[in-house]
């Protein structure tokens, strides 16, 4: 832990699962947060805590539909939508990958993204019509 660090902060809100927790540690172990920031780690880590809950149930994987059909059970499907949320979340972040390289760069985080990339321009509005 950097000597200069504030000693870690409790979470907010109710206590956070073992997963979370330990995801929790981790980051503000490393780098101290803005807090903004710290509202996206607490919600990226009560995804990982609900996907901890979601993977122990023993609920079967797939289920019948109402038209025969066999499809995932709400679980995985709800698994699968944290999953990408916790992504999201932690990306959004910025944290770098390799601390090292962080300390030797100054500090500064990885580059904001801008507007959506793509073929996306600003429209020609005579063109409408």
């Amino acid at each position: 832990m950097n000597q200069n660090m504030p000693p870690i902060p409790e979470p907010p809100g109710p206590p956070l699962g073992e997963r979370g927790r330990a995801l929790w540690d981790e980051i503000l172990e490393r780098f101290e947060l803005y807090p903004w920031e710290t509202v996206v780690l607490v919600e990226a880590c009560r995804c990982l805590d609900l996907l901890e809950r979601l993977a122990e149930t023993d609920a079967p994987d797939t289920q019948t539909n109402r038209h025969g059909e066999i499809v995932a059970a709400a679980h995985v499907v709800e698994a699968r939508q944290q999953q990408a949320t916790a992504l999201r979340l932690l990306a959004s972040l910025r944290l770098p990958e390799d601390l090292d390289a962080f300390n030797a760069g100054g500090g500064t985080r990885p580059q904001r993204r801008g507007a959506a990339r793509g073929s996306y321009g600003k429209r020609n509005p005579r063109s409408i019509g």
